[in-house]
């Protein structure tokens, strides 16, 4: 028995995310359902398989209850599927509140353009390469929390699988896809995840080879979304910096700088050539 269970079963609530009122409903109700079946915290946590430590916090609304806890705890107390049916309603606040905000905007676009000039875009990350990303991070990351974004990353993910499918169009730099994040293995199966996600229709893989002489992305990473009721909107993210950009002049100028970018890289059929080439190399 795992005598805190923080990192298997839950994770940690910023008390800064205003979905803490769910939270702490939820863990209400999980101390309701533990009383009415007559068991203290110790007892409870025996059952689960937790310690009682992580069961206070989960009641108290400051971790965040994991599916799998949420379906033994059902099992458990013999709530019949009404603890269970919790689970949607901890979804959104299992993730940081910035990546729900920017999934959010995903969601709803039927375009998205991103150039990306330092890591793979994160719509088009492997699971091991997300996750050695996040490994890597200073001030250090612990467990749970490298845990908590990479599950938050996959999980923006679906966009690329939405009805209806937005098109997604993406740029990356020649360097990013030789670097070895991870290792030559991870980056082996990134670069393969790359053409298979680059032979899907509604996506176009674009590479900036290094050698071009004319680059209008030298400013940095950006992303544009194209949204369903006719709006575009630009997303920026630096170092410590998560920015929604909104203003027409500002966003303008995003749009016709990314156009310049994608004209001066490969197109998407050469792009995924030297994909191909570079795998063949790793």
């Amino acid at each position: 028995m795992n005598t805190d269970g923080a990192d298997e079963s839950s994770w940690e609530l910023d008390p800064e995310d205003e979905s803490g009122a769910v939270i702490a409903a939820v863990g209400r109700q999980l101390k309701m359902w533990r009383e009415a079946a007559g068991l203290d915290r110790a007892k409870f946590g025996q059952r689960m398989g937790y310690g009682p430590n992580l069961i206070y916090k989960i009641e108290r609304g400051t971790r965040i209850p994991r599916p799998e806890f949420l379906d033994k705890a059902d099992e458990v107390l013999g709530a019949g599927g009404k603890i269970a049916a919790m689970k949607a309603d901890v979804e959104k606040a299992r993730y940081p509140k910035k990546v729900r905000d920017l999934a959010e905007l995903e969601s709803k676009a039927v375009e998205i353009g991103a150039y990306d000039c330092g890591v793979v875009m994160g719509l088009l990350q492997t699971e091991e390469y997300a996750r050695a990303l996040y490994g890597m991070r200073r001030p250090a990351y612990s467990e749970d929390q490298v845990d908590r974004l990479v599950m938050a990353r996959l999980a923006r993910q679906n966009v690329i699988q939405a009805q209806p499918t937005p098109l997604l169009t993406v740029v990356q730099e020649e360097t990013v896809l030789r670097r070895p994040i991870g290792g030559k293995m991870v980056l082996r199966r990134q670069l393969e995840h790359l053409l298979t996600v680059g032979s899907l229709r509604n996506v176009e893989i674009q590479v900036m080879p290094t050698a071009v002489e004319e680059h209008a992305g030298l400013a940095g990473s950006l992303q544009l979304m194209r949204l369903r009721d006719g709006t575009t909107v630009g997303h920026n993210e630096v170092q410590l910096v998560s920015r929604l950009i909104t203003q027409p002049k500002e966003v303008q100028i995003l749009d016709m700088r990314y156009g310049m970018i994608r004209a001066q890289a490969l197109t998407p059929r050469e792009s995924l050539t030297f994909i191909e080439k570079l795998l063949g190399e790793t």
